[in-house]
């Protein structure tokens, strides 16, 4: 067992590049890359409507209490010296957020209108709660009076520049910057959840970094009250991100 290896939080909202950024530090043979360990334990707690696809089957794969994911998953023991915790920030629910001050913690943000064109693919009417950018929010206020912050990614940024972004992340991470991080194997992953087959296609049709495309994101009109709930949560989050100059 490694006696003091890296835990690294990735904090990210629902349809990022979360994915493909634990693809990314998969690749690395250091590290040992966990996908969402708390999913089972939110989909028993959460107060959304949301239908989640293979609910149950979730349930039965991981350990449901976020306590004992904490304990044996997050802080337990380590086989390598960095352990790549892909999480989703809406997970959160009924946790003691201290465990995070024993790890490094990356916020993982996306235009929340992005996020809900995508999101509501799936899950077609979602709500604040779902799309996370509040509670990243209120978790970078928290990380940051608690100094466990390590950084703030935005996707944008990321996928404009995967290089320099992954070797100042590594920097500020205090681990090698490698350059197998750049592209993986198309197809699914041994660590993938189990609800791979229903959110991962696109990524599993990737070999890395897709370059970024500027467009008009367009909403139905029952859904842009949504995007402007987000957008203040947003544009906090944006003005404190990790920048390549």
């Amino acid at each position: 067992m490694i006696s003091n290896p890296t835990r690294l939080n990735v904090w990210s909202s629902p349809r990022n590049v979360s994915t493909a950024f634990m693809y990314s530090f998969g690749e690395r043979p250091d590290v040992h890359a966990f996908d969402e360990p708390l999913y089972a334990h939110y989909l028993l707690r959460t107060p959304t409507e949301a239908v989640h696809p293979v609910k149950d089957q979730i349930i039965a794969s991981q350990l449901n209490n976020g306590s004992d994911v904490i304990n044996d998953i997050i802080l337990g023991p380590a086989e390598k010296n960095i352990l790549f915790f892909k999480q989703m920030t809406h997970h959160l629910i009924d946790i003691d957020w201290g465990f995070m001050t024993k790890t490094l913690n990356i916020l993982l943000i996306r235009n929340p209108r992005e996020i809900i064109a995508s999101y509501a693919k799936v899950i077609p009417n979602p709500c604040i709660e779902d799309i996370g950018v509040a509670l990243q929010q209120k978790l970078y206020h928290y990380l940051n009076d608690n100094n466990a912050l390590t950084a703030i990614v935005d996707a944008k940024d990321l996928l404009i520049n995967p290089a320099a972004m992954l070797e100042k992340i590594c920097h500020l991470c205090d681990i090698p910057y490698l350059p197998t991080m750049l592209q993986w194997a198309a197809g699914p992953k041994e660590y993938d959840g189990i609800w791979a087959l229903h959110w991962y296609a696109e990524v599993h049709r990737s070999n890395g970094f897709k370059p970024y495309i500027e467009k008009e994101t367009i909403l139905p009109p029952h859904l842009e009250p949504l995007a402007a709930e987000c957008a203040p949560f947003y544009a906090e989050l944006i003005d404190k991100s990790l920048k390549i100059s």
